[in-house]
């Protein structure tokens, strides 16, 4: 039997260190960590590792359940594929969680819902206070990725529109309207 971390922020500007030091403080011996959105498990590779790394008998501990799920539906997900894999689950920050009976399923169901509640809660608080700010002209939402003198300069040195799009880190179709031309599948 191995206990095998799984610890995730939302943001590149949070620091995963406080999770990974009690994950491995628990006993963990493997712990796998991203900085990625916990709204589904699109994009999230390292849960897509640590998932196919357990094995039968192993636990997959992370320190809250909102780090593993944001949703009752992916929680359960998630569970059901570890249950099947013979691998337990437990949530350092929720004592008591044991996923090998019905009583801690169940325990785990009810959490997970109210951590989604919950989420749902802050984020409505949020754009209420987006609404507010906007009213009062303070709110001018997130800096613009598309430079379009670049997009254009790069495109003036015969520079490929999905080039252009690989260079700046933004999506080719983004190139394509500001040039306002039609996609080019082989650009």
């Amino acid at each position: 039997m191995a206990l095998i971390g799984y610890a995730r922020v939302s943001s590149s500007g949070q620091s995963l260190d406080v999770q990974t030091e009690q994950l491995r403080a628990a006993g963990c011996e493997k712990v796998f960590a991203e900085k990625q959105s916990g709204l589904s498990e699109e994009g999230r590779d390292q849960l897509a590792l640590a998932l196919d790394y357990v094995r039968d008998g192993d636990v997959l501990m992370v320190t809250r359940l909102d780090r593993l799920a944001r949703s009752v539906v992916d929680l359960r997900s998630i569970v059901d594929r570890l249950t099947a894999k013979g691998v337990g689950f437990k949530a350092l920050q929720q004592q008591g969680l044991d996923t090998t009976g019905g009583e801690g399923r169940l325990f785990l169901t009810i959490l997970a819902a109210f951590a989604e509640f919950e989420a749902d809660l802050r984020k409505a608080r949020q754009m209420e206070g987006i609404a507010k700010a906007k009213e009062r002209g303070v709110y001018r939402g997130r800096p613009a990725k598309l430079d379009p003198q670049e997009v254009l300069r790069l495109k003036g040195e015969g520079v490929r529109p999905a080039e252009i799009a690989r260079r700046l880190g933004i999506a080719r179709s983004s190139v394509y309207r500001l040039l306002g031309e039609g996609t080019d599948e082989t650009g």
